[in-house]
């Protein structure tokens, strides 16, 4: 009688794989969740956002401070007895939509219950290890909307095909030279400098009635839309420090492309004033 009491007794003080048993493995878990979430390009209020919601569901309390390449995370349970801290280095994944919106339903899948602590874990590690898209798809779309950009600003069609050539030339060698893991601000400035030579054969073949267009939107599929809009929701949301951050390397990163545009526009003896 003696061994069955005892042995139900460590059978109830066993802990859930619901939730997680100690502050110290969710603390571990949300850094690296929210790690990844800020490398592929998340919001800071995307990250808070998913991080308490999965935190509340397992009656814990979280804090978090993003910082530009860091996440700080300290997890208390629920009557603040018991704390532990973690800081991790951001994961440079690049951006990614679909990491993004899978890490998301994740957090939603945990806060509805749906989604235990140790499913969470091995669906989390699912999920870092995704392959990103197939480049070669990534690169034909890439250059058919940058082919779409130059129509839409009033480019002809040879000024479209010209576009066409100069981004599949110039996005396929910035994919050679980011796999090669080279700077990234060298690789934006020589893409730059090689779209645009091939952006100025309007100018110099006079094969298009508005070579001008071609020569401007041949370097458009380098322009960091995404940096530029999370700073604006960043500084929107109160992360001034990441605002600034992310948007100083889009700044950084325009002047990259600003300086091959304007390499090109010297080799190839174009005044476009």
């Amino acid at each position: 009688m003696t061994n069955t009491t005892m042995t139900n007794s460590k059978e109830e003080s066993r802990p859930s794989p619901d939730v997680p048993a100690t502050p110290k493995e969710a603390c571990i878990f949300l850094s690296e969740y929210a790690a990844w979430l800020l490398g592929c390009g998340a919001t800071c209020i995307r990250i808070e956002k998913n991080v308490r919601r999965m935190a509340e569901r397992w009656e814990m309390v979280s804090e978090m401070t993003i910082l530009p390449s860091h996440i700080h995370i300290t997890v208390w349970n629920h009557d603040r007895s018991h704390s532990y801290s973690n800081i991790v280095r951001l994961h440079h994944a690049g951006i990614s939509f679909d990491i993004n919106t899978r890490l998301s339903k994740l957090s939603w899948a945990v806060a509805d219950q749906k989604t235990g602590f140790a499913e969470a874990q091995e669906e989390f590690a699912a999920i870092v290890r995704t392959r990103p898209a197939n480049p070669w798809m990534v690169w034909v779309l890439a250059s058919l909307a940058n082919m779409s950009f130059c129509r839409l600003f009033g480019g002809d069609f040879a000024a479209m095909a010209i576009v066409l050539i100069g981004t599949l030339a110039g996005y396929r060698l910035k994919q050679i030279m980011l796999e090669d893991g080279m700077d990234t601000r060298f690789v934006f400035f020589c893409c730059a400098f090689f779209s645009s030579v091939i952006g100025a054969a309007g100018y110099v073949f006079h094969w298009s009635g508005t070579p001008e267009i071609a020569l401007g939107t041949s370097v458009l599929y380098l322009i960091p839309g995404i940096p530029y809009i999370n700073s604006v929701s960043d500084l929107l949301d109160g992360h001034y420090i990441s605002s600034f951050s992310r948007f100083m390397n889009a700044l950084v990163l325009t002047a990259c492309l600003s300086a091959g545009l304007c390499g090109g526009l010297l080799l190839m003896n174009i005044n476009w004033l």
